[in-house]
């Protein structure tokens, strides 16, 4: 073979190696100009994509896969990629990517610190002039906005109550701090989401109702509607038997009351039915009242279940929106861990 003919695949397999390193480090995708940068020509990188040694998933951006075989992640980052220098995962997207919470949302959310950027197919683009580098952080290699800045955006396009549930799952996997939260409402006073945040600060025991599903969250709305406090939700109760402990859906410990959300899923098969059935005896035996709904109840027959309800736990509170979290305010006792800490659009 011709010395020019060796040293032409030796090069290509440097390429190939610098870019399968980069691929690995960014879910196989890259952009343009990370292919400039390893020595390609925009012509070499237009001839192998022709070939099918490259899939385009955005304007100026590649994949060594096709775009149907990358995971997630590869998509989210391909979008970051797509959106230019500066470009951070945002809004649900990020929500997700911090494991707040999925909202099934089906375009990809980027926040660009600019008042233009170019558009690209499914993904949504916000644009912010207050972006700022201690709102931005890196999970998983993929550039994002961090969870305060990230739950400070929330506020603008989810519900209340879905806030709410961010809230709590932070606080729940140890990532909420409170004075990082201060500091975002102090940066970004006139954002439409600060009104809200402040809301959920002022009104909503952080932690305190972290359901788990859609039925637990029904299941929360029709108490809320009562005016009943709220409950605490998922805790595990201890029983004087010596037995394992028990995870109750919904709990009220000065009624001794538990209230579970069954759903088809979980609760149809004879394993799981003998399962509760010993559960609430044990519960039963030590004092506690338990009762069982479902989706097809609370959906069709929520007055049934309201009348219940009240039976058991009458009307105690007219704040269905259990203890605040603000300084000063009183909270119920019981095992949390909450760490405090800042940002804005």
């Amino acid at each position: 073979m011709p010395e020019a003919g060796r040293e032409t695949r030796k090069c290509d397999g440097f390429l190939d190696q610098a870019l399968a390193a980069l691929a690995l480090e960014q879910h196989a995708v890259f952009a343009l100009y990370q292919l400039r940068e390893l020595g390609l020509t925009d012509d070499a990188v237009h001839d192998r994509a022709a070939a099918g040694r490259y899939h385009r998933i955005h304007h100026t951006v590649y994949s060594l896969v096709p775009k149907a075989l990358l995971k997630r992640e590869g998509l989210y980052m391909a979008a970051v990629l797509a959106c230019g220098p500066g470009a951070v995962l945002s809004y649900r997207s990020a929500a997700r990517l911090h494991e707040l919470r999925n909202w099934g949302h089906t375009k990809i959310e980027v926040t660009v610190p600019k008042r233009s950027a170019r558009a690209h197919p499914g993904v949504a683009v916000h644009r912010s002039t207050t972006l700022t580098d201690q709102d931005v952080t890196v999970v998983n290699n993929i550039p994002c906005t961090t969870v305060h800045r990230t739950l400070f955006d929330l506020a603008e396009v989810v519900t209340q109550r879905q806030l709410e549930r961010a809230f709590d799952q932070a606080d729940l996997l140890e990532v909420l701090d409170l004075n990082a939260i201060n500091d975002q409402l102090a940066r970004n006073p006139t954002r439409p989401g600060a009104k809200r945040v402040k809301a959920v600060l002022a009104t909503h025991y952080i932690g305190s109702t972290p359901t788990w599903n859609e039925n637990e969250e029904m299941l929360l709305s029709i108490t809320r509607g009562l005016g009943l406090p709220d409950p605490e939700t998922n805790q595990f109760i201890v029983l004087p038997d010596g037995g394992p402990a028990i995870r109750a859906d919904f709990v009220w410990r000065d009624q001794r009351v538990i209230v579970e959300a069954d759903s088809d899923k979980w609760h149809r098969s004879k394993q799981r039915q003998e399962i509760d059935r010993r559960r609430d005896q044990r519960l039963t035996a030590a004092g506690w009242t338990v009762i069982r709904t479902s989706y097809r109840q609370m959906k069709h027959d929520p007055d049934e279940l309201r009348a219940v309800l009240v039976k058991l736990l009458g009307t105690a509170s007219p704040n269905g929106h259990g203890t605040p979290a603000v300084a000063g305010a009183p909270k119920r006792a019981r095992p949390r861990t909450t760490r405090a800490g800042g940002s804005t659009s």
